[in-house]
């Protein structure tokens, strides 16, 4: 068994290493530019809504409907269609730079959603009682809706990851590299089912990683969690209002 394991790691092991560092790059650097552009597009959303802190109908409407067309075209299709996009920013249409953008284009408007269901979990009274004490639009958000909501946003992070990561594989099979290329080019073109499975097992060590990581993190986090710790308390409020500058 051990001399099986050893011969497909002497063949194998090096491609396997390179699509694993491939797809780790692609899912972090499109996690972090989709972040850029999710997290204050899923504030706009909340904080525009008809009973928000900056009422906009037309502004809302206008937003959600950008990300409900993001959210609609399939990844795959999306990622054929932007190609000439993808060039004119990254130059080239192919490998790990070339599904960067779509990968970004892709996630975040999902996580726009994920970002706004997580402030949508903050305490309206808490809101309201920063509000009556003068804090302004952009305290608000700094100091009470992100803070309150980190616990859900850190859960919101790893669904993030884990479908960005999911994304990769399908980009794979379009030339991207990662593992889903691997996969594709040795396990299904060469019938190499090995290379295929060894493939599955290690996206599936990455997915239970994150949503370990990130699971404890949001435990670590949510103050609800602690026997000494309740709601946001007015003095709380006001010693956060009081260092914002």
């Amino acid at each position: 068994m051990l001399e099986v394991i050893s011969a497909f790691w002497s063949e194998y092991g090096g491609i396997l290493l390179t699509g694993t560092r491939d797809t780790l790059v692609m899912v972090l650097i499109s996690t972090l530019f989709a972040y850029l552009l999710g997290l204050p597009l899923g504030v706009a959303l909340t904080v525009t809504q008809p009973h928000g802190i900056c009422p906009s109908k037309t502004v809302n409407q206008i937003l959600g409907w950008i990300v409900n067309i993001g959210r609609s075209v399939p990844f795959i299709i999306l990622m054929v269609a932007i190609m000439p996009f993808t060039k004119l920013v990254v130059g080239t249409k192919i490998g790990v730079k070339g599904a960067i953008v779509p990968l970004v284009v892709s996630a975040a408007p999902f996580i726009a959603r994920m970002v706004e269901t997580s402030l949508a979990e903050v305490d309206a009274g808490v809101v309201e009682a920063a509000q009556s004490m003068g804090a302004s639009t952009c305290q608000i958000i700094r100091k009470v809706y992100l803070p309150e909501a980190k616990p859900s946003l850190v859960l919101g992070g790893a669904i993030s990851i884990v479908t960005i990561l999911g994304y990769t594989a399908i980009a794979g099979t379009v030339g991207a590299g990662g593992l889903g290329d691997i996969a594709v080019r040795y396990g299904h073109q060469r019938f190499i089912t090995s290379v295929m499975w060894v493939t599955v097992v290690i996206l599936i060590i990455m997915v239970q990683i994150v949503q370990s990581l990130f699971g404890w993190l949001s435990k670590k986090i949510d103050k609800r969690l602690d026997t000494g710790a309740g709601k946001l308390t007015a003095f709380d409020l006001l010693s956060r209002l009081a260092h914002t500058k």
